[in-house]
């Protein structure tokens, strides 16, 4: 039913009335938050994809100068602490700020950082990138969360609704590499930077003026410290902000803080995390023996997300490194930006996306275990891999170019990879989680996605070391190598994996 005017108007801790349909039969504030990830991952990716070539590229050029492998591995660890942060993020969100604060409080740093990555100073690129970091920590684990307040808990819906956010954020990862590689290629690195700072102050202008429409806005949060303990969180995190600044500041005084050094101590970092965080779920009194045994399967899943999401990252390293120097960029006599290969993938997903769904949608209960839907996703990134074995063997020198399709085609096998895998993964994350940690279970999904870049900060250093046919060749090997073990694993996952169908 309709609400009247006598109605009380609609909290802001509850989903709208099942009646509001006004964006494709979703509620109107699906169309504000997926609004806001179109923004936010058109700046994000736009600007991930021509930040590697600006590192290479040369300082005359206005690059940073680095060598590929070091250039691959600062984007990759950039990539690790801003998974990391997210771990965060859901935190401050749960018990400070509130998930609709936490998401405006991190377009406004995010924005403030490619505003600053836009300035040509090495300084202003680090400042950008490091309030990005933080920015993307605080919006990214919480935007997703809005969205499912948007609807009860009986809401048919809710599927679509949050096949249509996915699609919004492809369109995003398909837009933002035209626009900032075309810059970056025709006006300078700094004007791609300066592409993707407007595009988050368009997503955060629609956030806001469609605020009303939103579950969840209420300025407390759901699950609060209590004023001391409050106030006291809050100065540990100010304190201990300074004092890593401090300390990072004398040690690279000192000359042992290198960007090497930065780059391996985050890498541990994402060893670490997971490892503790899996080692207290499993101890914890709140798990019960039965949550700990769905916790063991889980572990397979999540070395296949590493396993998969470590060749996907490089999407936007390795392989935009090898399109800017081995790739042809001309088709039929059009000149494109390297970096334009990075929107095939979005593309791709965008248009795959809903065949996969129609597909086990027809398929009913004959369709592929979940287990085997992320086995087959992970093969996919390896095989993605393999194929450009194929392109970079056979060559006397290092100057050839293959033809564009090549790389389109490894973007195909790795887009429908990642429809496979992160839809089933993040389900099969959800419904595995033991129920004392079910508001983290975001954290567990990070914590994979910042292993997988940490993993990368350190083996794309190989980059340009080795021949390019045997670097894609044994990383393609070992994410095949995993895809097929899970499948081996199937009949157990399938007994200890219920409820995940």
């Amino acid at each position: 039913m309709s609400r009247t005017a006598t109605d009380p108007a609609p909290a802001a801790e509850e989903p709208p009335p099942g009646d509001d349909t006004a964006f494709f039969g979703q509620p109107r504030g699906l169309l504000t938050l997926s609004g806001l990830e179109v923004w936010e991952r058109f700046s994000f990716l736009g600007m991930q994809a021509i930040l590697v070539l600006y590192f290479a590229d040369t300082v005359a050029h206005g690059g940073m100068g680095m060598d590929p492998g070091t250039a691959a591995s600062v984007s990759a660890a950039y990539g690790t602490l801003v998974y990391l942060v997210s771990v965060g993020g859901g935190w401050l969100a749960d018990r400070i700020l509130g998930s609709y604060r936490a998401v405006l409080w991190g377009g406004i740093l995010i924005a403030c950082g490619h505003y600053s990555m836009a300035v040509p100073t090495a300084t202003m690129t680090w400042v950008g990138l490091g309030l990005i970091s933080a920015g993307t920590g605080l919006l990214k684990p919480n935007v997703a969360s809005m969205v499912g307040k948007l609807y009860r808990t009986e809401d048919e819906r809710r599927d679509a609704g949050f096949a249509l956010y996915y699609m919004g954020i492809n369109i995003g990862a398909f837009a933002g590499p035209l626009i900032t590689g075309w810059l970056g290629d025709h006006k300078g690195w700094h004007w791609g930077f300066s592409a993707a700072a407007i595009g988050m102050t368009f997503g955060l202008i629609q956030y806001v003026a469609g605020r009303r429409h939103l579950a969840g806005r209420k300025h407390a949060a759901e699950y609060a410290l209590p004023p001391e303990g409050m106030r006291r969180a809050v100065r540990m995190m100010i304190v201990g902000a300074l004092v890593v600044a401090a300390l990072a500041v004398v040690l690279a005084l000192a000359g042992w803080l290198t960007m090497d050094r930065f780059v391996d101590v985050l890498t541990v970092i994402s060893v670490i995390a997971p490892v503790v965080y899996f080692v207290v779920m499993f101890r914890s009194p709140r798990v019960t023996a039965e949550e700990r045994g769905r916790l063991r399967p889980y572990l397979v899943l999540f070395v296949a997300s590493v396993a998969f999401n470590f060749i996907l990252f490089q999407a936007y390293s390795t392989m935009m490194l090898l399109a800017s120097t081995n790739a042809e960029t001309t088709i039929l006599g059009f000149h494109f930006p390297a970096s334009w290969y990075a929107s095939a993938l979005g593309a791709f997903e965008v248009a795959l996306a809903p065949v996969v769904a129609g597909l086990w949608a027809r398929m009913g209960p004959r369709q592929p275990h979940a287990s085997n839907k992320i086995a087959i996703g992970v093969i996919l990134g390896g095989l993605s891999f393999l194929l450009m074995v194929i392109p970079t063997s056979g060559h006397s020198s290092d100057t050839y170019k293959m033809a564009a399709w090549w790389i389109v085609g490894s973007y195909l096998l790795l887009g429908l990879g990642d429809v496979l895998l992160e839809t089933s993964g993040m389900s099969a994350t959800t419904k595995l989680a033991p129920k004392a940690f079910a508001s983290q279970t975001m954290s567990l999904w990070f914590l994979s996605l910042a292993l997988a870049n940490g993993i990368q900060a350190q083996t794309v250093k190989l980059y340009g070391e080795v021949s390019n046919p045997a670097y894609f060749g044994v990383n393609g090997a070992i994410a095949v190598a995993v895809g097929v073990a899970v499948i081996a694993l199937a009949p157990w996952l399938r007994r200890t994996m219920h409820p995940v169908h």
